[in-house]
């Protein structure tokens, strides 16, 4: 994340903000370099809202208005000079978001989530903290509702190959919070999250009985301002895709397999699990290659 990003990110905190504002919000953060010099007609496109949705993210964040807004962001951050030209982090064929037609469109902007998320890496204690708290957990509940059921199954399906009780809550319902108690009652003592939009309020539920029960909260949700975000939270944002009728989710993917690898480093027998898996595995025939 670019320098300017990091600051809009620090000027957002502690702002209660509705979905719609958290949309453009993640919008200028990833347009950091551009988002002094955006019309409020541009970042509405941009944000995929309406213009007045844009004034009013802006009064939210205590301004008279956009326009003060972007004054203000002309003030506070670096310029084209410092920071690339307005677009060169979104068109051209390296940086992706204009270049192409739509569905290279998309794949570029994927492809822009990735490099935020390698930058983001550089600092890679958060995740190391993360795989601690994963690995130490015996069960390991996993949950992800709806649009994000997806990632906790494939989660869920290679770490209970290191990982000697994992349990995957990948349906909401009335059963939801008694698998959650089943689990803290055998002795888990942290839950893994991965919360995409659109949020389910399902999700918020669960994850609020889960701090109530106790659990540390691990969540790869699509930015820091996620409705499922809570103080004492440990909160990895991995940026979705949104240039296509559907959300794509390369990004959250990496990052849960960045997650996995971190849990492993944590698991002393790891290694030793996978090579008797594979044994089996060969043994029984399971795979054709």
């Amino acid at each position: 994340m670019s320098g300017a990003g990091a600051r809009l990110l620090r000027m957002f905190e502690g702002h209660r903000l509705t979905p719609t504002q958290r949309r453009i919000a993640h919008c200028m953060v990833r347009r950091a370099d551009d988002a002094p010099f955006l019309s409020s007609v541009e970042l509405a496109e941009l944000a995929g809202v309406s213009q007045p949705s844009v004034t009013r993210f802006a009064v939210a964040l205590g301004f008279d208005g956009y326009p003060a807004l972007r004054r203000h962001l002309r003030e506070a951050l670096p310029g084209p000079s410092e920071g690339g030209a307005p677009g060169a982090g979104a068109g051209g064929a390296d940086g992706g978001g204009t270049a192409g037609n739509a569905y290279q469109q998309a794949v570029h902007a994927e492809i822009e989530n990735l490099r935020q998320l390698a930058a983001q890496l550089a600092d890679p204690a958060p995740v190391a903290e993360a795989g601690g708290l994963l690995a130490a957990s015996r069960p390991l509940p996993v949950l992800g509702l709806r649009a994000a059921a997806a990632q906790a199954r494939g989660f869920a399906y290679f770490a209970a190959k290191v990982h000697p009780d994992v349990r995957l809550l990948d349906e909401g319902g009335s059963m939801l919070d008694d698998r959650l108690d089943a689990a803290v009652r055998a002795g888990a003592s942290a839950l893994l999250c991965f919360a995409l939009p659109r949020h389910p309020r399902e999700t918020v539920a669960a994850l609020e009985h889960a701090r109530e029960a106790g659990l540390r909260i691990v969540t790869v949700a699509d930015s820091v301002f996620a409705p499922v975000a809570r103080p004492g939270d440990l909160l990895l944002p991995a940026a979705v895709g949104t240039a296509l009728s559907f959300d794509t989710a390369c990004s959250p993917m990496m990052l849960g397999r960045v997650l996995l690898e971190a849990m492993c480093d944590e698991l002393p027998d790891a290694q030793a699990r996978l090579e008797d898996f594979d044994v089996r595995a060969a043994r029984r025939g399971l795979f054709a290659d």
